[in-house]
């Protein structure tokens, strides 16, 4: 079968590494995750992966502990790396070839982020985790999936959440909220929607770049968006 994308860069949230555990990693989740992107590495999709690091610390939990901003963005993005090595392990227990790179230099764990190293990995099948954020403080994991993303030179961001898409309003709050399945980034910006921070969302705006909104936890929902059927929801144009 024909896939509809060939490059993708997966977004993951922090939280939803955590599972129902509330906080830390949970394994049943780590497996999860390690398992849906063996299947696409399987179908010869190459993948770059950017996860957050809310499920360990959130720089802006710091101000409540007295901590200064960019002292508490940066202790996030050390976050991200530990979460980067946990899914760097399951993916190699399920025998595939990783490079964990990192935006902050930590040579005894993770490579310095090269651009052209970053791209050529991925021509040789291995699932590229990029870890540490942007590297700087103000910016979110979804600035820096963003970044990456047209960096790499990216087909979409495939953003995974614990809902099955775009909404009107919050479903979890609000249960006459209407799921999108299809949205303009014009349309998403005029009705004030959160698909990711307004930097990352004009970063993907200004360059075409396609974004999937979708729920990660179901089975096979990956396979199914590079494959081209219609799961969550598509924002492009």
């Amino acid at each position: 079968m024909a896939l509809k994308y060939k490059r993708i860069l997966l977004k993951l949230s922090g939280e939803s590494l955590m599972g129902d555990e509330g906080y830390g990693i949970s394994p049943e989740m780590l497996s999860h995750y390690a398992e849906q992107i063996s299947i696409l590495t399987r179908e010869g999709v190459q993948i770059a992966v950017v996860i957050g690091g809310g499920n360990i610390f959130r720089g802006l939990q710091a101000r409540k502990a007295g901590i200064e901003r960019v002292q508490g963005d940066y202790m996030g993005m050390l976050a991200t790396v530990i979460n980067g090595m946990a899914l760097q392990s399951a993916l190699e227990a399920k025998g595939l070839y990783t490079r964990l790179i990192s935006a902050i230099e930590m040579k005894q764990i993770a490579e310095p982020y090269i651009r052209r190293r970053a791209i050529r990995h991925l021509e040789k099948g291995r699932v590229v985790l990029f870890s540490a954020g942007t590297g700087s403080p103000y910016f979110t994991t979804d600035s820096a999936a963003a970044l990456r993303a047209n960096e790499i030179n990216a087909d979409v961001i495939l953003k995974g959440t614990r809902v099955d898409g775009i909404y009107s309003a919050d479903p979890e709050k609000d249960p006459a909220a209407v799921k999108f399945d299809r949205l303009t980034f014009a349309k998403v910006i005029s009705l004030g929607l959160s698909v990711m921070d307004m930097t990352a969302f004009t970063m993907c705006k200004e360059n075409n770049l396609p974004i999937v909104v979708f729920d990660i936890k179901g089975d096979n929902n990956l396979l199914r968006i590079i494959q081209g059927e219609q799961v969550g929801t598509l924002v492009e144009g």
